[in-house]
């Protein structure tokens, strides 16, 4: 059906949106630069189709990322269709909760016939509809979904949530697969090692430098000095041997430690290593009081069968022969105390599934691979984890459970096996639109091409300038170069910005520049302002918050509003002190990370914490060694997205721009922007040097009270300041 409550409206647009909307062409992508109306030259592709094309709606798919974007766009074309007004009064009251919101919604949306026969999804809601109609042909349709956390929004997926989550379902594994002795005391040796005493920092970070010397920790807790005595005191803890670390020893001429003592044996070990100083006058006290010493050497420890059968030699033989020799462990017990630590693990798990879902890489590959690297860590971590892994895929399957990288790569495999049923989808839609296509990942891009014949025409609408969720494994590439992955294709670049001020999109023009991955493009502005970005730089972070603290209560004496003015950061952390001096101050500011703020758009934007290294912005963290075992990371494009991200963040500003720093320690990224788009300001630094007033007739020096030069009679006012040497 066809909508008889709106019309396109061509002429609203510029030409580069009306060019994208009345093309023809099969395979397009809209590179639309921040603020140039991409959701509109989407919608109204989509309205244009339907109005002027005489297409049915239902031929229609529109594939979005988020549920509040999916919203948006039926929001919109709502708004479109209802003459009234009263729905876009009805989205903007403040007094209407979501719930009331998403209800009248969902009644709009069917009134408006040729709305509701729109097919309008993100990418999970879309698969989710295929599997639930089509499933049964690759997995059980009654399946629910899992997800990271539970869920309380009333949409269609949440309307079949799993009653645990993925965290709750993998610790759930591990303590199961901690029935395994061996595993448990690997699992401990790993988490005690590399989460907690993080050995393989502490050659290059000084904070992990134990003063006494002792760097790692034994599966009982006590702390020791090399890792061949963790490795023996281990072994006494898997036997159940009872043992004393460097216990206080006088024989009779001095007191000294002997590295080890095992009471029922009455044995003292000493562990030689290169680095031991010379035993010969412990050996020698040993000798005169009669006492038991065997000594173990560091080069046992490069072959651990062998270490393990000289410490069953020494040790086992001379011990009672009713000796408790078997331990029973359990993951209550070993992990007491460690159980937040065990959640990192935990949580590394759940990342490196995702990612291996994302990569679509085989499981045992990804062992392999591990197994080659040159870190012990790395090798140990995946060792651990992939049998976790396996097991977790194979719950899901058990309960019929689906997480969300599985809802797109079922619905792909179903499709892939089963033509009959692809077909049903690729003759019902013709018309398929994509928006924010720069965040794509391998499995969404899979999908898409398999809905593609000769005769369907792709639209998909993003930018690469705003990529920023490649640690989530979107792919940049596609984007960038979307002619090779969907040949034949034609490109648009909408390059006028409506939102921000001249300024503001110079400075953001200028900070992409120095991205070399990317497509190259011009915005322009058409808002005119006499208002430069400020660039802030206080002495200290206290300075800082005062500074905005001060312009926030100017604006909103000038009549703006808390939700014209908004925080952005990279990090949740940098915002915690401007949080809380704001609410003593009782002053309430709209604040999000970067990530979070995708999408909006403010009056007035704060960047805080534009300090160059750790904790600030850029944050180049390239990922635990772990992570590039499935995925390789690379230093500049990592840089890169951390542009971006920062581009993000200034082109979310309509009107003022300000950038808080600190004296002497400003952001790469500040200096990328030319000082004719900014006004910078501080509070000056007090001089170390002290005035001295001379007299600007006579050039003597005069005292600071002086009303006139005693020498010549000249008067204060006419002297000039100088500064001392």
């Amino acid at each position: 059906m066809q909508p008889t409550e709106t019309k396109t409206n061509l002429d609203s647009l510029n030409d580069k949106q009306r060019e994208a909307v009345v093309s023809e062409d099969k395979r397009m992508l809209v590179l639309a630069g921040a603020g140039s109306g991409k959701t509109k030259t989407l919608l109204q592709k989509l309205i244009y189709l339907i109005e002027e094309k005489g297409v049915s709606p239902s031929n229609i798919l529109a594939i979005t990322f988020t549920k509040n974007a999916t919203n948006e766009m039926i929001d919109r074309l709502i708004i479109s269709a209802d003459k009234t007004g009263e729905y876009e009064k009805l989205l903007f009251d403040k007094r209407l909760s979501k719930a009331d919101k998403d209800k009248e919604r969902f009644q709009q949306q069917r009134k408006y016939k040729w709305i509701d026969s729109l097919t309008v999804k993100t990418f999970h809601g879309f698969c989710y509809s295929i599997l639930r109609t089509y499933g049964v042909n690759e997995f059980d349709n009654k399946f629910r979904i899992i997800g990271d956390e539970k869920k309380d929004e009333e949409d269609e997926l949440s309307k079949h949530v799993a009653p645990e989550t993925v965290f709750e379902v993998v610790h759930k594994l591990l303590i199961e697969q901690c029935e395994n002795t061996e595993f448990l005391l690997q699992l401990k040796r790993y988490i005690l090692d590399y989460i907690i005493d993080k050995i393989h920092l502490k050659k290059t970070d000084a904070k992990y430098l134990p003063k006494d010397g002792k760097y790692f920790t034994t599966l009982d807790g006590t702390k020791v000095r090399s890792k061949s005595e963790q490795f023996i005191a281990d072994w006494f803890y898997r036997h159940s041997i009872k043992y004393e670390y460097e216990p206080l020893l006088n024989v009779k001429d001095f007191d000294f430690h002997p590295d080890f003592y095992i009471p029922d044996a009455n044995l003292y070990i000493e562990h030689v290593s290169e680095k031991s100083y010379s035993t010969k006058d412990k050996e020698e006290q040993f000798q005169k009081g009669n006492l038991l010493l065997v000594k173990t050497y560091e080069s046992m420890t490069k072959d651990s069968a062998l270490f393990n059968h000289t410490l069953d030699k020494v040790v086992k033989n001379r011990l009672p022969s009713n000796y408790h020799r078997t331990i029973a462990l359990t993951y209550k017990e070993e992990f007491n105390g460690y159980h937040e630590d065990v959640k990192d693990f935990v949580a590394q798990i759940m990342r490196i599934t995702d990612m291996i879902k994302v990569e679509n890489i085989d499981f045992d590959l990804v062992l392999e691979n591990a197994r080659k690297d040159q870190h012990e860590r790395v090798r140990n971590f995946y060792e651990l984890a992939i049998p976790i892994v396996k097991k977790y895929v194979h719950y899901c399957t058990d309960k019929s459970y689906l997480d969300f990288n599985d809802l797109i790569s079922r619905s792909t495999s179903l499709f892939q096996h089963h033509k009959d049923i692809l077909n049903i989808y690729k003759s019902k839609y013709q018309y398929i639109l994509v928006d924010e296509f720069q965040d794509v990942n391998n499995l969404q891009v899979d999908l898409i091409k398999l809905l593609l014949s000769d005769q369907t025409q792709l639209f998909c609408v993003g930018d690469d300038w705003q990529s920023i969720y490649g640690f989530r494994g979107s792919n940049v590439s596609y984007i960038v170069d979307f002619e090779n992955h969907f040949p034949n294709s034609k490109v648009i670049k909408l390059n006028l910005n409506y939102r921000s001020t001249q300024n503001i999109v110079g400075a953001s023009n200028e900070v992409i520049k120095h991205n070399k991955f990317k497509v190259e493009k011009e915005i322009l502005a058409s808002k005119k302002s006499e208002h430069k970005i400020v660039v802030y730089s206080g002495s200290n972070q206290d300075e800082n918050i005062q500074f905005c603290l001060d312009k926030v209560r100017e604006l909103l004496e000038d009549g703006l509003t808390n939700d014209d003015i908004l925080f952005l950061y990279r990090r949740s952390k940098m915002y915690s002190p401007y949080y809380f001096e704001f609410k003593n101050e009782g002053v309430s500011i709209q604040s999000k990370t970067i990530h979070a703020a995708k999408g909006l758009e403010a009056k007035v934007v704060f960047i805080i914490g534009l300090t160059e290294g750790n904790g600030g912005f850029p944050d180049i963290w390239l990922e635990d060694r772990i992570f590039q075992v499935i995925k390789k990371a690379n230093h500049d494009l990592l840089m890169e997205e951390e542009r971006r991200l920062f581009y993000v963040a200034i082109t979310r500003a309509k009107d003022k721009l300000f950038l808080i720093t600190e004296k002497g320690n400003e952001s790469s990224f500040l200096k990328e922007i030319p000082e004719t788009f900014t006004v910078k300001t501080s509070i000056p630094i007090k001089s170390v040097v002290d005035k001295v007033i001379i007299c600007n007739k006579c050039y003597s020096q005069l005292e600071k009270l002086w009303v006139v030069c005693p020498y010549c009679g000249e008067k204060v006012n006419e002297q000039v300041e100088k500064r001392g040497d």
